[in-house]
């Protein structure tokens, strides 16, 4: 495949580090994330982290939307670090996209309430890692109905959580 034909969403790549079954719900606009006090208390903090930061929100390609970019970092503004690898694959895949188009930075995961800021950079394994998400990718959301779900420890504080377990049996 091409790169024109793997290109997915940051909110796609973590997605697919998080959950398959969301990232199907999600890519096929199953979205639960407008009525969640959790997301709705994470784009607050986002909204007010950083405010002198020069240049915030920058969409790219109509694809990605990094929530802070400078001539050295690129850097990801997350409320908690429960999510950790699913926050850095996100990156990851921005530092990639951009290293694509000719731009190379490093990257910043900032965690405002835990007072922490990790630093990453793209790794060759991770140049080889990130077009097989992309296909993986692809190949959920190509399919006709979601993933099997897994019950996740994180579950009951996912959007999702009504939408997919409310019902089930424990």
């Amino acid at each position: 495949m091409q790169w024109d034909d793997l290109k997915a969403t940051g909110l796609q790549v973590q997605y697919l580090k998080v959950c398959e079954h969301k990232l199907w719900l999600h890519s096929h606009q199953l979205g639960f994330e407008d009525e969640d006090d959790k997301v709705q208390q994470g784009k607050v903090l986002h909204d007010t982290s950083y405010q002198r930061q020069k240049s915030k929100e920058v969409l790219i390609e109509n694809l990605i939307r990094i929530d802070m970019m400078d001539k050295h970092y690129v850097g990801e503004v997350k409320s908690s670090s429960k999510m950790e690898q699913a926050d850095k694959a996100q990156l990851l895949y921005y530092l990639f996209v951009l290293e694509q188009m000719g731009i190379y930075r490093k990257g910043k995961i900032h965690y405002p309430k835990e007072k922490r800021v990790d630093e990453i950079e793209l790794t060759e394994e991770d140049r080889e890692a990130i077009p097989k998400w992309l296909a993986q990718i692809q190949q959920i959301i190509q399919l006709d109905k979601p993933p099997k779900k897994k019950k996740l420890r994180y579950c009951t504080k996912c959007a999702y959580y009504s939408f997919c377990w409310v019902g089930e049996e424990e």
